[in-house]
Formats: structure tokens, C-alpha cells, sequence
């Protein structure tokens, strides 16, 4: 069956996407408040990890683990970005590209303007993960100044506070990057709608539950969490 853009079937999927994109941060805000989750428990590490890096005095290992990090925020932007290439390529290939994917079976697609929500959804998700990997990269950037900066011979108090501060910048750093690392999760989701509205709204649900679970229920959630206690203790 084929349903018009702005039918009820569509608008629903769409609400449900909405919701469920847009929503996920505040809900993991929630969830901060009753317990902890891999974000908090990684914020801790991060800044023990500061916390010793001010206390090196060769800090040549800690800038090639923040590389490394940088590097595959690089490797993930450029992915990015030829993603959203490739479907603008799609979204403007003109009525031909229109008929051919229309033409698949399993394509659920009615009409022109149907078809160019569905992949203008997919590049809006890509996008907005595109942006947050691209001021992930710039706070790193930062972070590695930082480390340059690290006073070489300090106390014990002197680099307790450095590292605290250090660690107010590499933490948004690298949950910038885990936003972008969400955007393909949604706009894997967004490309559900293809399929049809039903197929976007399982897909948004499944993309949501899946990020929930990995954040608490996850095998490396727990080992993680078994190593801030280790830490903390």
C-alpha cells in the first residue's frame, strides 16, 4: 500500500523518529540522575586519566591515545560527509533516479515528494552527526594543546587541579563524538522509512533501545563500571 507524505501513517513515524532522536539525550539526563551509566563512568575515567597525565612528565603516550581518537573522528567525518554526498547525489538525480527506485518492490514510495522527505530525512540525521564529529575534532584539537601546556614539574595539588580542568574539556570532546557516532544509528533509522512508515517507527524504537542498552546493560558498560568502582575505592 502506498500512503501520501503527509498521510496519518507517515506523520506518526515521523513523530515517533522525532521523539526518539531527539529526545535520547534528555532521557539519558534522566537516567543520569537514578544511576550511574557508561557516560558517567567514562567521565570519571577521563578524568583520572587527566589527572595522571599531569602528573607525567614524558606525556608523548597520552597525545597518541587522544590522536588515535582524533584520528577516527576524522575517519567517521570523512564517511560522513561521502554519505551525505551520495544521497543528495540520490535526492537531486531528477525523476529518473525517482522511477528507478520506485521501481523495487520493497521501496515504499508513492510519490516524488515522498521519496525526496525520505532521503532528505536520512541527510538531516548524517548532518547533524557531521557537525558534531567536526566540534569534536576542534576540542580535541584543543585537548592536545592542553597536554602540550601540562607544566612539567608540579605537585601533587598542582596537577590535581590541571588535570580537573583538562578534564572539562577532553569530556565534551569525546561525547561529541559519541554524538556523532549516534547519528548513524538514527540515520540508519531514517532510513527505514524507505521501507515505509512502519519500518521507521520499529526502526527508530529498535535504534533507541539498542543506545539504552549499550549504555547500561552492555558487557562493556559493566566492565566499565567495575573499573570506576576500582578507581573510586
Amino acid at each position: 500500500m502506498r500512503i501520501d507524505v503527509f498521510g496519518p501513517g507517515n506523520l506518526a513515524a515521523l513523530g515517533v523518529f522525532a521523539v526518539c532522536w531527539l529526545g535520547y539525550q534528555p532521557l539519558q539526563r534522566l537516567l543520569l540522575r537514578r544511576r550511574n551509566t557508561l557516560h558517567t563512568d567514562m567521565t570519571v575515567i577521563r578524568g583520572a586519566w587527566m589527572r595522571n597525565m599531569a602528573l607525567r612528565d614524558n606525556r608523548f603516550m597520552d597525545g597518541q591515545l587522544l590522536a588515535q581518537t582524533l584520528n577516527s573522528a576524522s575517519f567517521f567525518a570523512s564517511s560522513n560527509l561521502l554519505l551525505i554526498a551520495a544521497a543528495a547525489g540520490v535526492l537531486f538525480g531528477g525523476e529518473a533516479t525517482f522511477r528507478s527506485a520506485s521501481s523495487l518492490l520493497v521501496i515504499k514510495t508513492s510519490s516524488r515528494l515522498l521519496f525526496e522527505a525520505q532521503l532528505a530525512l536520512v541527510i538531516v540525521a548524517l548532518a547533524r552527526g557531521l557537525l558534531d564529529f567536526i566540534w569534536s575534532i576542534r576540542q580535541m584539537n584543543y585537548c592536545l594543546a592542553v597536554m602540550g601546556a601540562a607544566p612539567l614539574a608540579s605537585t601533587a595539588e598542582e596537577a590535581e587541579q590541571y588535570g580537573a580542568v583538562a578534564a572539562r574539556l577532553i569530556n565534551p570532546a569525546l561525547s561529541s563524538f559519541n554524538s556523532g557516532v549516534r547519528g548513524y544509528y538514527f540515520a540508519l533509522a531514517a532510513a527505514a522509512w524507505l521501507f515505509g512508515p512502519i519500518a521507521l517507527g520499529v526502526a527508530s524504537v529498535g535504534a533507541l533501545v539498542l543506545l539504552v542498552w549499550r549504555q547500561r546493560r552492555s558487557p562493556a558498560a559493566n566492565a566499565i563500571a567495575d573499573l570506576r568502582r576500582l578507581l573510586d575505592g
